[in-house]
């Protein structure tokens, strides 16, 4: 069992401080608080230690401060984590968020990012040349985290997870050794890294494979009555079984957010939001999207040439830090029509008006990379659900907590048995459905590179070394 911090001599901490170029902080200094803070307002977690890096020697000093004094260690990119992984209790947290560069190489189609970055920090440097690679929907996530964990988004279906356009890592390992990865180097733990959750060590950087994409790509949501749901997502999953890759069409089940573009009467009323994204010519776009956009009767249609790094912080301010989240996931071969129904059930019923039930579109280019070939494996899913718990007040977490279990449960019998690492908000429990099959290769890396399990808080691959 991991040391509290507070049994080690004083001047053991101090040499850590020292020997950081970044700020070390205890409780009580001013930053503590902003330190462990993370992006979910339920995780309210107090490290005796957060050192804020501002380079790989100051990733090396915290791992082997960690090691040599059997601390617990938690590791903080963005900070997303639904789970709250970026903190723990008593240990040390290795805050990455200072380290935010993003350095594109526009000749070679490449971009080196470091481990604090958010997609917003990425999108800004690779739009200033076109380019782009697949990440998520809210630009405050980082990109650690994200890729970590597989990665997808409006360009998956088009070029793939996030995880099929990484070229190559640095990753810290738990010796405190700085180890490069790609397909030539070190193969396994950089199989091992994409989609394996931060089981294997510190990244410090990230080589992205790079695309030719926007400025402007043709997006936005076309807005229905709640009452046309199980029709709409009938309409949707039918286009989709023969779209194109270029061709991204998600279904969200909440209450209207007061939105510009929709009457004030629909606010806070059940709705049913598709939102059409097309990865190519915007002409070729309006055709393709035509069918969705013409079906029923809408209240709104906002589907327009919008420049690609703010459609991709178009959703934020619907996932702004603070709220009180608690998420469950499944993935799907297909939605049935008894998934369906169940959905639009649950949805008459949210928690709270924050709520929302998504299903993202994903297949294309993802599903033609086997299952085996990254840690990352559900690549036999064709659309991903989330339901984003939120609310705000601690005393409706029991209730908001038990609807989500419920609708995830509820769901379970159309699903296909395996969830999106990044979504679980449980801190263990929930491995075996996040790595299926690769599970156990999995296990051998960790032997080799983390046998004491250093770093375990995470969704967690156990050594048996």
């Amino acid at each position: 069992m991991a040391l509290e911090v507070t049994s080690l001599d004083e001047s053991v901490v101090d040499e850590l401080g020292d020997g950081l170029r970044g700020d070390l902080f205890t409780p009580g200094d001013p930053g503590y608080d902003e330190a462990r803070s993370v992006w979910n307002g339920m995780i309210d977690r107090y490290p005796a230690l957060v050192a804020s890096c501002r380079g790989v020697a100051d990733v090396i000093r915290a791992v082997e401060f960690a090691r040599e004094n059997d601390v617990a260690v938690a590791v903080k990119g963005g900070g997303h984590h639904i789970a709250g992984n970026a903190v723990c209790d008593d240990g040390l947290v290795i805050d990455l968020s200072p380290m935010t560069s993003v350095q594109v190489d526009p000749a070679a189609g490449t971009a080196r990012v470091e481990p604090g970055a958010t997609l917003a920090d990425f999108d800004h440097e690779a739009q200033a040349f076109g380019l782009a690679t697949p990440l998520g929907i809210n630009s405050t996530t980082g990109v650690a985290g994200l890729t970590l964990g597989g990665g997808f988004g409006w360009l998956t279906r088009k070029f793939g997870m996030t995880v099929d356009n990484l070229r190559s890592v640095d990753v810290v390992t738990a010796d405190g050794e700085l180890r490069h990865a790609s397909e030539e180097e070190n193969p396994d733990l950089f199989w091992g890294v994409r989609g394996g959750s931060g089981n294997f060590g510190v990244v410090t950087a990230f080589e992205f494979d790079l695309h030719e994409v926007g400025p402007e790509v043709l997006a936005g949501p076309v807005v229905y009555s709640g009452d046309d749901a199980p029709d709409v997502i009938r309409h949707v999953r039918d286009f989709n079984a023969d779209a194109p890759d270029e061709s991204a069409v998600w279904v969200i089940l909440r209450k209207a957010p007061p939105l510009p573009f929709l009457p004030e009467d629909v606010h806070g009323v059940g709705v049913v939001i598709v939102v059409a994204f097309y990865a190519g010519d915007v002409e070729a776009g309006e055709e393709v999207l035509a069918p969705v956009r013409e079906y029923g009767d809408p209240i709104a249609d906002a589907v327009a040439p919008h420049r690609y790094a703010e459609f991709q912080q178009s959703f934020d301010p619907l996932l702004t830090e603070g709220a009180r989240n608690y998420w469950k996931s499944h993935n799907f071969g297909e939605l049935s029509d008894e998934a369906i129904d169940t959905a639009v059930e649950f949805a008459a019923d949210l928690p709270s008006s924050l709520s929302e039930i998504f299903f993202g579109q994903v297949g294309g280019a993802m599903a033609r990379v086997p299952a085996d070939a990254t840690a990352y494996p559900h690549r036999d899913a064709e659309y991903v659900m989330n339901v984003h718990t939120r609310w705000e007040d601690p005393e409706d977490d029991e209730r908001c907590i038990a609807w989500a279990r419920e609708f995830f449960d509820a769901m379970a019998p159309y699903a296909s048995g395996g969830v999106y690492v990044n979504f679980i908000s449980e801190r263990e429990g929930e491995e075996n459905l996040a790595y299926g099959d690769n599970y156990d290769r999995l296990v051998e890396i960790k032997n080799e590179y983390d046998p004491t399990n250093l770093f375990h808080v995470n969704q967690n691959v156990e050594p048996t070394a």
